[in-house]
C-alpha cells in the first residue's frame, strides 16, 4: 500500500490495481465536500459545520456530488463496509430524494 496525498478522504491506494488519478475522470463539483460530509454524519455538530463551511452542499450544483457520494457509500454498505454509517447514509439518501 502506498499513501498518496489527494483531495479525497480515502487516500490509501493499492498501486498495483488502481489506475493513476489523472485517469479517473472528473468528479462533480462539491464531491470532496460531500465526502467529508458523509464521513462526519456520526457527529451531527461536525456535519452541520461542514454544510456551513461548504455552501455547495445543499445547492442545486452540489446535488450531483451529494447523490454520487451517497450512492457510492450505499454500495459499500451493501458489501458490508461502512456499516456504522448505514443509518445516516440511508437517511441522507431519503433527504436527497426529496430535493
Amino acid at each position: 500500500m502506498e499513501q498518496r496525498r489527494c483531495s479525497d478522504c480515502r487516500c490509501s491506494t493499492a498501486t498495483s490495481s488502481t489506475p493513476p488519478r489523472d485517469r479517473w475522470g472528473q468528479a462533480p463539483e462539491g464531491f470532496d465536500a460531500a465526502t467529508l460530509y458523509a464521513y462526519s454524519l456520526l457527529q451531527p455538530d461536525v456535519a452541520a459545520r461542514v454544510r456551513t463551511v461548504f455552501p455547495i452542499l445543499g445547492s442545486l450544483a452540489g446535488l450531483a456530488a451529494e447523490a454520487t457520494v451517497c450512492a457510492q457509500l450505499l454500495q459499500t454498505v451493501a458489501r458490508g463496509d461502512n456499516l456504522v454509517l448505514e443509518d445516516q447514509i440511508r437517511n441522507w439518501a431519503g433527504e436527497l430524494r426529496h430535493r
